[in-house]
């Protein structure tokens, strides 16, 4: 069996130490498969995203050893597909527009009568204020003017989203191999019912830039022929939707392979601001690419 995995990072800052083991766990993994490894640059967020961090990714991984097969798939170049697969959502009644904005949801989740706002994969789960405005059928014209999210409810009564279970209700899986916090090995199963709850209905698509990490994600990681995906622990809970989306579109779901996160020496994992930690600066101090595998604890090549 041979992989077919991808890194898969956004222009808009240095890699760091945790952008590094992602990247060679994928890497390896399909190397040592006889598989292929591809690069996406996720570029949608065109108000952060810069040509001079792009150029420092290829940069770092060069200088890191990893080398890729085929063309860069860049997101900015594939507006197309998202708006098409947007549509073809809308017009299956599964899409609704929203005017909210955090401070809306905050209130609107934390009224008496909700209890506790629940947490989920993108912050508060959205409690469906937007959820009963009316929806015009059909072609998706004009585009609403605010974020479009995704009726789990409906979602869920699509054929094919979840399989009936004898005695039960309907369960959805993929496959976890990986090794991050609290990630949980073999066929992770869910139910509609604890998507609805755990996660809500999620933004599909954001006002400010036509699409979303997971509408994107899920039809790039088709397009390029993603067997495994690799990525950090923190992404863990978002591949719920990811499955469904896959499910709705009639796409495959991959293996995952959630990763444990590299953190700094308070147990905080690693963001873009934290340029201490830049691969590029363990560059300019005359570090080796094998003394990064040793810092993250990955085997020399």
């Amino acid at each position: 069996m041979t992989f077919r995995t991808r890194f898969a990072p956004s222009p808009t800052g240095p890699l760091h130490l945790g952008h590094a083991y992602s990247a060679i766990l994928a890497h390896d993994m399909a190397r040592a498969t006889g598989g292929q490894f591809l690069l996406r640059i996720e570029d949608i967020d065109r108000s952060r995203a810069r040509p001079e961090w792009e150029d420092l990714i290829y940069d770092d991984l060069e200088w890191l050893g990893l080398t890729w097969d085929g063309p860069v798939m860049r997101q900015s170049e594939r507006l197309d597909s998202y708006c098409e697969t947007l549509d073809a959502l809308w017009a299956r009644g599964l899409l609704y527009p929203c005017d909210c904005n955090r401070r809306d949801i905050a209130e609107a989740a934390s009224a008496p009568q909700e209890g506790a706002p629940m947490l989920g994969p993108d912050g508060i789960v959205y409690p469906g204020t937007c959820r009963s405005k009316p929806r015009q059928p059909g072609q998706m014209t004009p585009r609403p003017s605010g974020a479009l999210r995704l009726d789990m409810g409906q979602a869920g009564l699509a054929k094919g989203v979840y399989t009936p279970r004898l005695g039960a209700e309907g369960i959805a899986s993929f496959e976890e191999s990986g090794n991050g916090e609290h990630i949980r090995h073999g066929i992770v199963a869910f139910t509609p019912d604890e998507v609805s709850h755990e996660i809500g209905d999620v933004v599909i698509a954001r006002r400010d830039m036509g699409t979303s990490y997971h509408l994107a994600v899920v039809l790039d990681d088709a397009a390029q022929g993603i067997t495994d995906v690799v990525r950090g622990a923190d992404l863990f809970e978002a591949t719920r939707i990811h499955v469904i989306l896959q499910r709705l579109l009639g796409l495959p779901t991959p293996r995952y392979h959630h990763h444990r996160l590299i953190r700094d020496q308070n147990g905080k994992r690693l963001a873009k601001r934290d340029d201490a930690r830049a691969i590029r600066k363990y560059r300019e101090e005359g570090h080796s690419p094998e003394d990064i595998r040793r810092m993250i604890g990955l085997p020399q090549a």
